[in-house]
């Protein structure tokens, strides 16, 4: 006899939103010379970072402090707003667990946008919810249409990330203060900011922490340079922050994952020069594109998502003939975006390998 699923965990299929590099090389044992599929951030952290896991490491054998009052003290410093009015998690994915959690039940609505960042999706199916897309309006989430299928549906949450993931597109402040404003009281507005150091001035409204029914999520994972620490953090409205204790991991952001994140918090120099090379690496990106003759879209994120001038089959050709010249890319998947791969901007040497690549891979997804 073998344990009984419930009858949601029955019906839910055995899969994970992404395939990861290390597993596509065991796999091929092609070893990837770019590793440009997972907009983490191949500058790597501060290095006062790696000083302070160093210090942290003799004393892995205590846990972390469960209430994790220093890293929300600094946060709470750095964005002048109260501790009370954060929460911080397992990264971004963690806290969007913790969120769905909170307010999803057999039957509620999520809306998204189809093909937009679909991690959420999964934690909303894993506790019975149902999601509602809307298609993008080009290149961007078409916020009118998410509001209209909130108030349709009578949506639970409402899911936005801007910048955009996997189009790196974004919307003004100006935009999202009135798509906030248009989204039905009732609905919780889950504004994905993983973005938002690289993305230009101007995209991110003010914090609004009064405001019940929006929450902000960020990360280290990104600009920060510490996707492996797993630490994110959320921004919100006091009542709501609070409830993320009535369920959340308390040993779940590890002694070591605190202590890199408050070095990583402290060097602002290092981050604000790693924010100037992910703009360099765009430019060479757009280039390589049109180079190639290839058209790309704008992107206020760490990456650029390149059309490569066909349908989503050609574009999974060109993945797939990029993979086995060692090149790490990942691609939109829903009608409209899958013609493009998106390529996250990697050191000088690696965007060497994929200007290299690419019109090779070009070639061999033509024949």
């Amino acid at each position: 006899m073998r344990p009984i699923l419930t009858p949601l965990a029955q019906s839910l299929p055995s899969t994970v939103p992404f395939t990861g590099p290390e597993a596509l090389q065991r796999r091929t044992d092609v070893p990837f010379l770019a590793r440009v599929g997972a907009n983490e951030s191949g500058f790597g952290p501060s290095p006062k970072v790696i000083e302070a896991i160093a210090a942290a490491a003799g004393e892995v054998w205590m846990s972390g402090d469960p209430e994790i009052h220093d890293l929300k003290a600094a946060l709470a410093a750095h964005l002048d707003i109260p501790s009370a009015n954060l929460a911080v998690g397992e990264g971004i994915d963690g806290l969007h667990g913790l969120i769905a959690r909170l307010i999803t039940e057999p039957g509620d609505v999520a809306a998204t946008s189809l093909g937009a960042y679909p991690t959420f999706n999964y934690h909303v199916a894993g506790f019975g919810g149902r999601i509602v897309a809307v298609p993008y309006s080009g290149h961007h989430e078409d916020l009118g249409a998410l509001v209209a299928a909130a108030r349709r549906e009578r949506a639970k949450v409402i899911y936005l990330s801007n910048p955009d993931n996997p189009m790196g597109t974004w919307w003004s402040a100006t935009e999202i203060e009135r798509f906030v404003a248009d989204v039905p009281e009732e609905t919780l507005i889950l504004l994905d900011e993983a973005y938002c150091e690289t993305a230009p001035a101007g995209t991110l409204p003010e914090l609004d922490i009064a405001r019940p029914n929006l929450i902000r999520t960020r990360t280290f994972s990104k600009a920060y340079g510490l996707a492996g620490m797993r630490v994110g953090y959320a921004i919100g409205e006091a009542g709501f922050i609070k409830a993320f204790d009535k369920v959340r991991n308390h040993f779940g952001v590890t002694r070591l994952s605190q202590a890199a994140a408050m070095a990583a918090l402290a060097d602002q120099a290092w981050l604000a020069q790693v924010v100037a090379k992910v703009a360099a690496g765009r430019e060479r990106l757009h280039a390589i594109a049109a180079e190639n003759a290839l058209g790309s879209v704008l992107s206020a994120t760490n990456f650029v998502a390149i059309d490569c001038g066909g349908d989503g089959d050609h574009a999974m050709r060109v993945l797939k003939a990029l993979e086995a010249r060692g090149v790490f890319v990942r691609k939109p998947m829903a009608p409209g975006l899958d013609r493009h791969i998106r390529i996250s901007v990697g050191r000088p040497e690696e965007l060497d390998v994929v200007a290299r690549q690419l019109p090779l891979a070009l070639r061999d997804a033509a024949q």
